[in-house]
């Protein structure tokens, strides 16, 4: 059955009243639905799922498809139903937020669907007002809905006790004690059902307030002070620091602008000089394992590049100073039967592979700087690979180990539905000229 016929045969002969009922019903459910599954993708118990992200993902495109479908059917009721509320302010006021929010989510979310596709610059501004809507417009739903219920409207007055207390009918009849207590109830400064909503608008304000406040501050921040305090919170102890090159420190690039946004499939690891290595083994003449004061020795540059991630947001003009993957792999000269590179994290769970020649681009980077500092630990300190050509999920975090090998790995992301070949749209990638 075609989708056209579904929705004229679900609402085909329901007269105008209980087709706005039956939308309004649709509709709460389906934002519901999509409140749950959009902060479901992003908690990391759900991330560490892998694939099960990636179908709640897919889940998530299509509840918001569907969203948008009821929207427009409701569209051609909209005059009459405005209309109707001609004398009740308060519940256009409603309507007009409820469809105004509807709307940005609907734009937004599509803008992020398609962000692989848009201009620079798109994606983080479509990211930001999606979430916007999320921490405006799902408090308001829930508010919404607990002050519409059944069970608060029960605490207004009706209108025919109003007028028997008016008329001083309702004093005629001594009232029993259940009535007495209904009647100082009725007699008492506000309403059960005002109680009931300031009550819940309280609770909501002050429940998600701290956390929409700290989010507000992240969002308003250019980047540097979400590096601070990232390098204040780092529980790496890695001695000696790396010292910074002078075109780091200031850094080349001007420092990083926009927000990372910290994504891991794993509990974020934490790392000590004493122990930590790096490997650089497989098909190789030579094969390597430093430790973290070796590691320090080999000879670094810097360079500027934009991080991309393929959920939408983006960081500019990052300055990265580390060793050129490819100057490693001339180090340990890599033989001709090699035709891929896999690279491990030190959180014993992600892998990804690049080919040969993606890894011998010129801006693949091994890099233990950022803006002049040490990687922190939430970015993937102390070393992490910066592929800025690619999305992100191929800048492996945490690097600890290079493997050569013969046949294509298939990375974590990658055997969860993700594109092997990870590039970034033309003109996407931003170049440094001096």
């Amino acid at each position: 059955m075609k989708p056209k016929r579904v929705w004229t045969s679900w609402l085909s002969g329901v007269p105008y009243g209980k087709r706005l009922v039956k939308l309004h019903r649709s509709n709460a459910w389906l934002l519901a639905l999509l409140a749950v599954t959009g902060i479901l993708l992003f908690a990391e118990p759900v991330r560490a799922l892998g694939a099960v992200r990636v179908w709640l993902k897919e889940g998530h495109l299509w509840i918001g498809a569907a969203s948008i479908a009821v929207a427009a059917l409701y569209l051609p009721l909209l005059p009459r139903h405005w209309k109707q509320l001609r004398t009740k302010p308060a519940q256009r006021w409603n309507l007009g937020l409820v469809l105004f929010l509807l709307a940005g989510w609907s734009v937004t979310g599509v803008l992020l669907w398609l962000v692989r596709s848009l201009p620079s610059g798109w994606g983080n501004a479509a990211l930001l007002l999606h979430d916007l809507f999320t921490w405006v417009g799902v408090p308001y739903a829930i508010y919404h809905s607990i002050t519409r219920s059944r069970w608060v409207k029960a605490g207004q007055s009706r209108p025919e006790d109003r007028r028997e207390e008016e008329s001083g009918q309702a004093g005629d009849v001594p009232p029993s004690e259940p009535g007495r207590i209904v009647q100082m109830l009725r007699n008492a400064p506000i309403s059960r059902a005002t109680f009931l909503r300031t009550t819940a608008g309280l609770l909501l304000v002050f429940g998600l307030g701290p956390s929409f406040y700290r989010w507000l501050m992240t969002a308003s921040d250019a980047g540097g002070a979400e590096l601070e305090q990232l390098a204040l919170e780092d529980a790496n102890r890695m001695l000696p620091p790396p010292v910074p090159s002078a075109e780091s420190n200031p850094p080349l690039g001007g420092g990083a602008q926009g927000q990372f946004r910290v994504y891991t499939v794993t509990p974020i690891p934490a790392f000590a000089s004493e122990d930590w290595r790096f490997a650089l083994t497989g098909l190789v003449d030579k094969e390597y394992a430093w430790n973290w004061g070796q590691f320090l020795e080999l000879k670094r540059t810097v360079q500027v590049s934009d991080f991309h991630c393929v959920t939408g947001w983006s960081v500019y003009k990052v300055t990265w100073e580390g060793i050129p993957l490819k100057e490693l792999l001339e180090l340990a000269r890599v033989k001709n039967e090699a035709k891929f590179v896999k690279f491990y994290s030190g959180d014993r769970v992600y892998t990804d592979c690049l080919s040969i020649e993606q890894a011998r681009m010129d801006d693949v980077m091994v890099a233990v700087l950022m803006d002049g500092k040490p990687i922190p630990q939430q970015l993937g300190g102390p070393v992490r690979l910066v592929v800025p050509q690619m999305y992100a999920y191929k800048s492996v975090k945490w690097l600890q180990g290079i493997e050569l090998i013969d046949k294509e790995h298939i990375g974590y992301w990658e055997l969860r539905g993700y594109d092997n070949d990870a590039w970034v749209p033309k003109g996407r990638v931003y170049e440094w000229k001096d």
